[in-house]
């Protein structure tokens, strides 16, 4: 009788060795999910440079960004859009993360520039309105996409990416995970910036349909510029199409520690020494402030934090510009929108450009900075017109009650209000 007691207490003590790492992983949760999403595929070669075409340079690197995370994460799946040469619909591209129920959905790219015009690095892109001639060109043709689809003026609902006036749907989109997604954004052009070596570019937004229908925080990497010879090269290099990667992965791990953390107060990620890539024969830089109005990068914000207490202690502190103060009366007020940052700027800042009585106003965690603020729509029309030279990318916003409103309607209320 003993014995017997004896086999069945070691029979159990074997099944709860074997079960336990079981149940402490479900209590730590679910899976995380990443969606990889390699940019354009199949018929669709998206832009073409002298030695290879987009499609080859996005797949190559959106494979080796799996492997990496399959290689060195256990707890994480990693869901492909495509692993071949396939073309696969932008509106499937979400479909696809959507029902994975991913947790981050990372879309692959490469840029290009017409017309023999050259440029270098690379830059992350969130969902949101073009700002700028130069971002709005960059959803066009992703988006443009969608033409080779038979049917895709049904499918997005007569959506067309050629067109300007398309876009104005990006403006009043109130996307949740915006937050997330620009600071995912953020550490990988930090990433890009330091260990990849590569000219950083910035974060930035524009209306990119592969965006705006996934459910989760979401990005679109440019990876550089295949219409420049030389960054063309370099990302079809295997070191370069590796260094890239690299730099994703880094940044797909801070992100993953730091929800880990805030979700856990623990986490299981290990974060990898971050050696600066030898490869990369550019020195990193940041572009001229007239191509960053979009968006200011986070990782100025980290780099000015990283300087040494002796540094900083020569320089006093720069006061920021004070918040706007809420308009606490019903009637409208129309502003003028300069430029948008992550984080808010000195007085003497200058992308300011010497413009006094700034302010700004917090929408999706960004820093929105407006001048001219009137109840008198055409008053700001001229104010914008005197401006025009200095900030091209500037519009008029409405607010009302100190809540941003469908500024169309605000205008149709000022012209009711201007005929009484």
């Amino acid at each position: 009788m003993k014995p017997h007691r004896t086999y069945i207490l070691y029979i159990s003590i074997c099944l709860w060795l074997l079960v336990s790492p079981l149940c402490i992983g479900n209590l730590w949760g679910k899976d995380f999910v990443v969606v990889i999403d390699a940019g354009h595929g199949g018929h669709d070669p998206g832009a073409i440079g002298k030695i290879s075409k987009e499609k080859n340079i996005n797949l190559n690197v959106a494979l080796k960004l799996g492997n990496l995370i399959k290689r060195n994460c256990d707890d994480v799946k990693v869901v492909y859009t495509r692993s071949r040469d396939v073309f696969i619909p932008l509106d499937r591209r979400a479909e696809i993360a959507n029902n994975a129920k991913a947790d981050l959905f990372i879309s692959v790219h490469t840029n290009a520039l017409a017309n023999n015009r050259t440029a270098k690095g690379a830059s992350t892109w969130t969902l949101g309105l073009a700002k700028s001639d130069a971002n709005l060109e960059v959803a066009k043709r992703e988006n443009s996409v969608i033409l080779y689809e038979n049917d895709y003026q049904t499918r997005y609902a007569g959506f067309n990416p050629n067109s300007a006036e398309s876009y104005i749907i990006f403006e009043f989109m109130q996307d949740k995970y915006m937050e997330q997604s620009v600071h995912l954004a953020s550490l990988v052009q930090k990433q890009f910036r330091h260990t990849c070596r590569r000219v950083d570019r910035g974060v930035h937004q524009a209306g990119f349909l592969v965006l705006k229908a996934s459910a989760m925080p979401s990005i679109l990497v440019e990876l550089g510029f295949i219409s420049t010879p030389e960054e063309e090269r370099y990302l079809n290099s295997e070191a370069g199409a590796n260094t890239m990667a690299k730099g994703i992965y880094h940044a797909f791990l801070n992100y993953k520690r730091e929800q880990e953390i805030r979700l856990t107060g623990a986490s299981k990620t290990i974060i990898p020494t971050e050696e600066p890539s030898t490869n990369a024969p550019e020195i990193a830089q940041t572009q001229k402030d007239s191509e960053e109005v979009d968006s200011t990068p986070k990782q100025r914000e980290l780099i000015a934090e990283a300087k040494t207490p002796a540094t900083t202690a020569k320089t006093a502190p720069k006061r920021p510009i004070v918040s706007e103060s809420a308009t606490n009366d019903s009637e409208i007020t129309f502003k003028i929108q300069i430029l948008t940052s992550s984080k808010p700027l000195t007085k003497n800042d200058k992308r300011l450009k010497g413009l006094k009585d700034a302010e700004y106003y917090k929408e999706g965690g960004l820093y929105k900075y407006t001048y001219g603020a009137s109840s008198d729509y055409n008053k700001v029309l001229r104010t914008k017109r005197t401006i025009s030279a200095q900030f091209k990318d500037a519009f008029i916003i409405a607010f009302r009650n100190g809540e941003k409103m469908n500024v169309n309607e605000a205008i149709t209320e000022f012209k009711k209000r201007r005929n009484k």
